[in-house]
């Protein structure tokens, strides 16, 4: 029986709700109902993955299919995935999952509120975004293996892209990511969150411990000019900004030369990567204001959840720069290990301004 929740607003949904919505949903659900940044969205459903699924495999073979293979035969995997994905993508969706998709996005430029900014009326620009049950979990986790559309416009195109999401989930690197995990494919679903696009200035991760020394006591910002995309996947070195929880101060800044960033394509639905013009390219893209403000949000998602997070935002204009959340995950490299901090804090706050005035040399970071 198909479910009677195909569509959900992202403002409705909690951490608890990652069955129905996938993890990522999930996560930006819980973000807003923190009062934290997001763009407004609405999530289709696991249960209808699971129903077009059964419509179009009603004797399970797929599952049986890929949880057939073995992780180490990359021409079996490459054969299958190709074939199912191609499966997926063809099949009509079901009559009531196209309507409702498209009532859900004609509603969204009139959701508003904290940190969830409206559109003008018309098709408005989206992005369609992949959310795993497996994903964005403290554990193993598919983040990162299925696609994400950007700027895509119409109710017609979201359901195509939709349909393009879930068949994501039997990519080659979920494939085989999924089988040397030994993840079963029985009960595996996709949600997919579709949001209002942001145009950024500028984009890119925070995270609340250092990725590279596991420092619980520093936040370390990654910056660069356009859409997050170019600093997730490495296109770009991005500037990094480190700034202290004890002190509230920003104490190291490494400004990247920023080659090139990733732009809206103005002639067809997607991203572009452009050169970054030439006066931009040594010139930070944060100031300290929106250092410090994107510190103070990631020690609330930090708070909030009360461990370490790995969070992408983003920077847009508007009646003036507005920072929003775009997702938050659970650190998992350093979460398991025991780290002392690189600098200890000391036992009297002002034992700290003592050693900062007596120290040889030392001067405030530019």
């Amino acid at each position: 029986m198909i479910s009677p929740h195909l569509t959900r607003p992202l403002i409705y949904l909690r951490s608890d709700d990652r069955p129905s919505v996938g993890g990522k949903a999930a996560g930006l659900g819980e973000l807003a109902a923190a009062g934290l940044p997001v763009p407004a969205g609405f999530a289709v459903t696991t249960g209808a993955f699971r129903h077009a699924l059964q419509v179009l495999d009603p004797d399970g073979a797929i599952p049986r299919q890929v949880g057939g293979l073995s992780a180490d035969d990359d021409g079996a995997i490459a054969d299958v995935s190709a074939h199912v994905r191609s499966r997926i993508v063809d099949a009509p969706l079901p009559a009531r999952l196209r309507d409702e998709i498209a009532e859900a996005y004609r509603a969204l430029p009139h959701q508003s509120g904290p940190g969830r900014p409206t559109a003008p009326a018309g098709d408005v620009p989206v992005a369609v975004r992949s959310s795993a049950t497996g994903e964005d979990s403290g554990s193993a986790s598919f983040a990162g293996l299925q696609d994400t559309y950007l700027w895509v416009t119409g109710a017609d195109a979201v359901a195509e892209h939709v349909r393009r999401c879930w068949a994501s989930l039997y990519s080659v690197e979920s494939v085989t990511y999924r089988r040397h995990q030994g993840v079963l494919e029985e009960g595996l679903a996709m949600g997919v969150v579709v949001q209002l696009m942001v145009d950024p200035r500028c984009a890119g991760v925070l995270f609340t411990r250092s990725p590279v020394t596991g420092d619980a006591s520093v936040i370390v910002i990654e910056a660069s000019w356009g859409l997050g995309s170019a600093v997730v996947s490495g296109v770009v070195t991005p500037d990094t900004y480190v700034v202290s929880k004890v002190t509230g101060e920003i104490v190291k800044r490494e400004v990247a030369t920023k080659l090139c960033h990733h732009q809206r394509n103005p002639s067809a639905p997607g991203v572009c990567l452009r050169d970054v013009p030439l006066p931009l390219r040594d010139v930070p893209c944060l100031e300290d204001g929106e250092i410090l403000a994107l510190a103070d949000l990631g020690r609330r998602v930090s708070d909030h959840y009360g461990t370490p997070q790995d969070v992408e935002w983003a920077i847009h204009g508007g009646s003036g720069p507005q920072i929003v959340l775009l997702q938050s995950r659970p650190e998992t490299v350093w979460s398991s290990r025991a780290t002392s901090p690189v600098a200890a804090p000391t036992a009297r706050a002002f034992d700290h301004v003592l050693g900062r005035l007596s120290a040889p040399g030392r001067m405030a970071a530019p």
